[in-house]
């Protein structure tokens, strides 16, 4: 299955991805403001968890990472639901665009936009929420144009930059969600 937008297509990720993966998450700039990084990763690691995802998924997993592809077919990111309750219907998203180039030309925003009317639309999940640290002033413009609130905060939650910086809780519930329609596949 591809879920595709006008200039992105998310789809399952591959071993072959590892190599961009492993380039990504050991550049400072890309990791400045991921949970990821406090530790080396090995590119053995790296093809590890990319072999692990590219791994058949049961029927209800806790977890879901896909490959960002733009309008050329590159491979320029990946984006995922992490602690999905299937119970009460919310998941925690995650979205990394690792290819520089591709930063602030919409890419992000439309890739969550994609997976936000997959995850409403079909798979029924109520709540969608995240955590970004609250100078990543970038990022939460893209989720606040998506639609995300500010939900709550922690408070000097994530030391980064020589300081302790908060970090800002966003959810967007199906309802509030704008294009709920399923994506094209």
């Amino acid at each position: 299955m591809r879920l595709r937008g006008e200039r992105v297509t998310l789809r399952a990720l591959e071993p072959a991805d590892a190599a961009a993966g492993h380039r990504w998450i050991t550049d400072p700039e890309v990791l400045a403001h991921l949970e990821v990084g406090a530790y080396p990763v090995s590119v053995l690691a790296e093809e590890e968890w990319y072999r692990q995802q590219a791994a058949a998924l049961p029927a209800h997993p806790s977890s879901v990472a896909m490959g960002i592809e733009d309008e050329t077919g590159r491979y320029i990111g990946n984006i995922g639901l992490h602690r999905i309750n299937w119970r009460d219907g919310h998941a925690v998203l995650g979205i990394l665009i690792g290819e520089k180039d591709r930063w602030d030309q919409g890419y992000g925003t439309e890739a969550i936009r994609v997976l936000l009317r997959w995850v409403f639309g079909r798979l029924r999940l109520h709540r969608v929420w995240l955590v970004v640290n609250e100078n990543n002033h970038r990022v939460r413009r893209c989720y606040e144009k998506v639609g995300f609130v500010v939900e709550g905060r922690w408070r000097q939650h994530v030391f980064r930059d020589g300081r302790h910086v908060d970090q800002i809780i966003m959810g967007i519930l199906a309802p509030e969600f704008t294009g709920s329609e399923p994506p094209r596949t």
